[in-house]
């Protein structure tokens, strides 16, 4: 085999609000796909949508859909690598978003099976998704909470809360307002455990001449003997020895929060946060009419609260995101995830390489925009305004994402960001998944390529 690419091709799927990017690297005689992600939590607004009620038929319409596509997806990730097979899986984190096409059941038609099929040969995933890292920390420890067995430990019992507050979701009581149901429906669903995703990826590993890597900032990525000619650097997450902000998000002091993640009484008892399931409404006793208002508020503000420790858990798990960079024939591919400032801020300011690394990203070629384009995922200073080939709208920037999915206008926390998708438009060139459709016979990717000394170009996006 030669001793580096000809050139490198990816395709951005059309996932809804989720990730799939296959990267090809195209060797004289051979080729190497690599497969970032590949989940989705919403295909259209259309047939996701669900009534105030959580209506069944509602709910079974867009389980199909989601089903059907992602079997599609699967199948065009196939159609381009079968002959080759996967060299590599990265499954940057646990969200439902970009881990459950890995899933083996009915959920995604077993869209998993046609991956493994494939027979990646490196699996790669966080440090916090190492089984044996958590083998022993399936429930509270008396482990400091920034101790490692205790965060993994943490993180697994997000998973029982998410379950509980999807659950709350789709049988909402009467206190709860639609647009409170949507988003904890939202976060709960891509929250839970994805247990035949992580099944799956975790077989894959374990496969005879296959590996699983458990990565974290500055550790080895296993592409080392995999993509000849191609350097790839894990830039994010670190690890609780190298600093210990991924446990918490800047803006809020995450100890209120870390009692519920030690696996407490409450995981087994009926309630999450306080908020009673109708089960409990139905056997409580009644309360007296002059008291009704009091506690319709009271159950109101428990529900905005257990909105705001939800949202607590998810920025947890975005903080585990792998970061990758890839450089091939001097330019550079930057897949962050859904990295947030906490997981950038070790590799762009705290660790000891941290300048050598702002300078090592100021030249990059490709961004692919973290979290679906949400406000706190692309540091604006020590990230976007580093890239320097902003100037002549010679960055790529790849986006995948769904509008009106999560987040709000009213509170400037909509995904994706106005803000930030009219700089990504205004200083780089912007491809996006909201151009693609979903229909049978529309495109079901873009593909961008790469070729040493060449402005990158479209192609065939079979």
């Amino acid at each position: 085999m030669a001793t580096q690419p000809t050139s490198v091709e990816i395709r951005t799927y059309q996932v809804g609000f989720g990730d799939c990017f296959l990267l090809s690297f195209v060797y004289p005689k051979a080729r190497r796909h690599v497969l970032i992600d590949f989940g989705s939590t919403g295909i259209t607004e259309s047939k996701k949508k669900r009534s105030a009620k959580g209506g069944a038929a509602s709910k079974a319409k867009a389980g199909a859909s989601v089903s059907a596509h992602m079997r599609r997806i699967a199948d065009a990730i196939n159609d381009v690598c079968g002959k080759d097979g996967l060299t590599a899986i990265v499954a940057t984190h646990r969200h439902a978003d970009h881990i459950n096409g890995f899933g083996t059941d009915t959920k995604t038609a077993r869209s998993g099976e046609v991956i493994r099929n494939l027979k990646p040969r490196l699996v790669l995933q966080p440090w916090t998704e190492d089984p044996d890292a958590a083998k022993n920390a399936r429930t509270a420890t008396r482990d400091s909470s920034r101790s490692p067995k205790s965060f993994v430990s943490a993180l697994s019992a997000m998973n029982t809360i998410a379950a509980a507050v999807a659950d709350l979701a789709a049988r909402p009581p009467k206190w709860m307002s639609a647009s409170l149901q949507k988003e904890l429906m939202f976060l709960g669903m891509d929250n839970i455990a994805n247990r035949s995703a992580i099944d799956n990826l975790i077989a894959m590993g374990r496969r005879k001449g296959a590996t699983a890597v458990w990565a974290h900032h500055g550790s080895r990525s296993g592409f080392e003997r995999l993509l000849p000619g191609v350097k790839v650097r894990v830039l994010g997450p670190p690890n609780l020895q190298q600093t210990t902000k991924i446990t918490k998000m800047r803006s809020k002091d995450p100890d209120q929060f870390w009692h519920l993640l030690s696996g407490g009484p409450f995981l087994h008892g009926g309630h999450v946060a306080g908020v009673p399931t109708r089960a409990d409404g139905a056997s409580r006793k009644a309360v007296p009419s002059e008291a009704r208002w009091f506690r319709d508020r009271l159950e109101r503000l428990n529900g905005e609260q257990l909105l705001e420790i939800v949202r607590t858990l998810d920025q947890q798990m975005n903080n585990t995101s792998v970061i990758l960079l890839f450089e091939v024939f001097g330019k550079k591919l930057l897949f962050p995830g859904d990295a947030q400032i906490e997981n950038w801020s070790y590799a762009l300011e705290d660790a000891p390489d941290a300048k050598a690394t702002r300078k090592l990203l100021a030249d990059v070629d490709v961004y692919k925009v973290g979290h679906h384009g949400s406000l706190n995922a692309t540091p604006r200073k020590a990230l976007w305004e580093n890239f320097r080939k902003r100037k002549g709208k010679k960055l790529r920037t790849l986006l995948s994402t769904m509008p009106n999915k999560h987040g709000h206008k009213e509170s400037n926390t909509e995904v994706p960001r106005r803000t930030l998708v009219d700089a990504l438009e205004k200083e780089s060139e912007l491809q996006t998944t909201t151009d693609l459709g979903f229909a049978a016979k529309s495109n079901l990717c873009h593909c961008l390529k790469l070729s040493p000394g060449r402005a990158p170009a479209a192609c065939d996006n079979s």
